[in-house]
């Protein structure tokens, strides 16, 4: 087994608005090794994604802890979490948030620019098959291509993990397939730990492990014993 990427105890969330509080987390133990290909399963407000948000340093916890390989995340503060984002993370959500005024590959280097060890941003278009359309703009690319810009620009920086929050959501099944196959070479062949938030229980066969949130839980946790490409999956 490879070593622990990530590993929550007892992770606690609560959003308070006046005397209403929500618990978004109740109590989160998860770890995730090196290299793994996890998918996060549940239903809307099970928490998936504030957990997600909280191990990749876009939120703090209430209480609990969360840690990154020997460094705890939920003791850092605002500058610690941001070297930590922009040292480790990548992240690809549902939108796309491409700069509509540039290209492909101008959008993929706006990170390269402020990363320490960055790919050239063609390296990254071309692992993500996109090396055709380089200098094209978003407006010129379907849903699919511009989530392929996306997730380019998140591997760009070489990131230890990538975290991604429904990224075939806004997608047909066609095209999130090759999204899907984007997430899965950048998980082979560069070994990059990878998280991914989804509604879409079919896409659960192409992961190393399935984590079910339930209620602020981790309510199951299931390994495939083999996993399936995705464009073998019933969508």
């Amino acid at each position: 087994m490879s070593a622990p990427v990530f590993r929550t105890s007892d992770l606690v969330k609560i959003y308070r608005t006046g005397d209403v509080e929500v618990h978004a987390l109740r109590g989160v133990e998860f770890v995730a090794f090196a290299g793994e290909f996890v998918v996060l399963l549940g239903p809307s407000g099970s928490g998936k994604s504030t957990f997600l948000n909280i191990i990749g340093g876009l939120d703090q916890a209430t209480s609990g802890s969360a840690w990154f390989r020997d460094a705890e995340i939920t003791r850092l503060d605002e500058r610690g979490l941001t070297r930590y984002r922009r040292d480790h993370v990548g992240f690809v959500f549902q939108f796309y948030n491409l700069v509509p005024s540039l290209t492909a590959l101008e959008n993929v280097a706006l990170v390269t620019e402020i990363s320490r060890d960055p790919m050239p941003p063609r390296e990254a278009l071309e692992i993500v098959g996109l090396g055709p359309r380089v200098d094209h703009f978003p407006a010129q690319l379907s849903g699919g291509e511009q989530q392929r810009v996306a997730i380019a620009r998140a591997i760009a920086k070489r990131p230890d993990v990538l975290l991604c929050d429904e990224p075939t959501g806004a997608l047909d099944s066609t095209t999130g397939i090759r999204v899907l196959e984007a997430l899965v070479d950048v998980n082979r062949d560069l070994g990059t730990t990878t998280l991914v938030i989804t509604h879409n229980a079919a896409i659960k066969e192409i992961a190393d492990r399935v984590v079910n949130f339930g209620d602020g839980r981790i309510v199951s946790t299931l390994e495939n014993e083999s996993r399936l490409a995705p464009a073998d999956i019933t969508w």
